[in-house]
């Protein structure tokens, strides 16, 4: 297989119309999407569990309580048996 010289990959196909092309800011939304975007693959077997993002976020939140809960009693009793 023969490799594109650097002047074959420059080129544009005649079907680029470059008028549309003009005027474009790259990465115009980065930051916005950075700030409000947390994505996160889900192995298949997790992924058939939970269909849709909101029975995810349904579930981390639950854990994220339980969580709360376990870590605050452990404090309190530390605190008491000081």
């Amino acid at each position: 297989m023969k490799k594109a010289t650097d002047k074959e990959r420059d080129e544009l196909r005649s079907e680029y119309d470059l008028d549309r092309l003009r005027g474009r800011v790259r990465g115009k939304h980065y930051e916005a999407a950075q700030a409000g975007t947390n994505l996160v693959l889900l192995e298949p077997d997790v992924a058939e569990a939970f269909p849709d993002a909101s029975s995810v976020n349904e579930a981390l939140r639950m854990i994220a309580k339980v969580a709360n809960r376990q870590s605050g009693t452990e404090r309190g009793s530390r605190k008491k048996g000081a």
